[in-house]
């Protein structure tokens, strides 16, 4: 059972499994870690803990050190030639008229590579920018066409909401978000009042949808006749968050109950929770159908 500690690389970014090496490393430090591509610096996630293998990828790369001053002077440094080569790479991409926004540039640890992001709205030849950055810069150049939720999560920024943005503050990954999902919480249909800065839904779309489903489900459903401490009524709305049902009542009021409190009229008088069974103990559903009765014995 391998013993790994979780690192990353980026503030939202994903998390990989690293041996400690017999360091002792606690959540938030800084280390350095052997990869692929070089050296690298993260941060400490989850500190060491037991994993199976089918957890963790085979072999594991190791935690080298933790950061001292000459890695994080190195990091600065890091960053104001990653601004350098960004901007290079803008005039460049002018001078070429390539149809491509470039987002950011970031250096290896060990600036054996620099690596540039940018969004497009379609295929770009970039061969002769590579060879000019290359012959610039002299090291490898790698160029990665991103799409606008990725460019989102690079850039930052405020959301509808007033917040930062999801994305780019603690949301490591991107799940697949429909129109479904906005409807199903009682939005306007039209995809402007609840599209993100990136022009796609909204990511709090997805991990809002599952309670506003499984709330729904145990609430009478609109328009349906139900018996409240205040007499029979219809149905007019809900209120997922609040847990609440909007009911017309028959004497021409509008009045608001929690989910629980309402009731559905079923056959020989009986009533029954929203979601529930017979209150009264008779063995009707829900949807008012008596069991089938059991068959007699011989």
């Amino acid at each position: 059972m391998p013993f790994v500690v979780g690192v990353a690389f980026k503030p939202a970014g994903r998390v990989y499994s690293f041996d400690p090496a017999g360091l002792e490393l606690r959540r938030g430090d800084t280390v350095v870690t052997e990869t692929s591509r070089g050296e690298e610096i993260g941060h400490v996630k989850h500190e060491a803990r037991d994993l199976t293998d089918d957890e963790v990828v085979l072999p594991l790369k190791r935690v080298l050190r933790v950061a001292n001053p000459t890695d994080r002077a190195q990091v600065e440094t890091n960053k104001e030639r990653a601004e350098q080569a960004l901007q290079l790479c803008k005039e460049r991409v002018i001078a070429r008229r390539l149809p491509m926004k470039l987002l950011r540039a970031e250096y290896a640890f060990d600036l054996s590579q620099v690596t540039i992001y940018f969004s497009a709205e379609g295929r770009v030849d970039f061969r002769d920018l590579v060879k000019d950055l290359a012959s610039s810069l002299r090291t490898r150049i790698q160029l990665h066409q991103v799409g606008a939720r990725d460019a989102a999560k690079l850039m930052g920024g405020i959301g509808p909401c007033g917040r930062a943005l999801c994305c780019s503050t603690w949301l490591t990954n991107f799940e697949p978000v429909s129109m479904k999902m906005a409807k199903e919480q009682s939005l306007f249909l039209n995809p402007t009042k609840f599209s993100g800065v990136c022009g796609k839904l909204m990511c709090c779309l997805r991990y809002e949808y599952d309670h506003y489903r499984e709330t729904k489900a145990q609430m009478p459903q609109l328009g349906a006749e139900v018996d409240t401490p205040d007499g029979r009524g219809r149905v007019l709305d809900h209120n997922v968050l609040k847990e609440t049902v909007l009911v017309g009542l028959q004497d021409g009021f509008d009045r608001e109950y929690r989910a629980g409190d309402v009731y559905r009229p079923l056959i020989r008088g009986c009533s029954v929770l929203a979601g529930g069974k017979c209150a009264g103990g008779c063995g009707e559903t829900k949807s008012g159908e008596m069991p089938e009765p059991e068959a007699a014995g011989d």
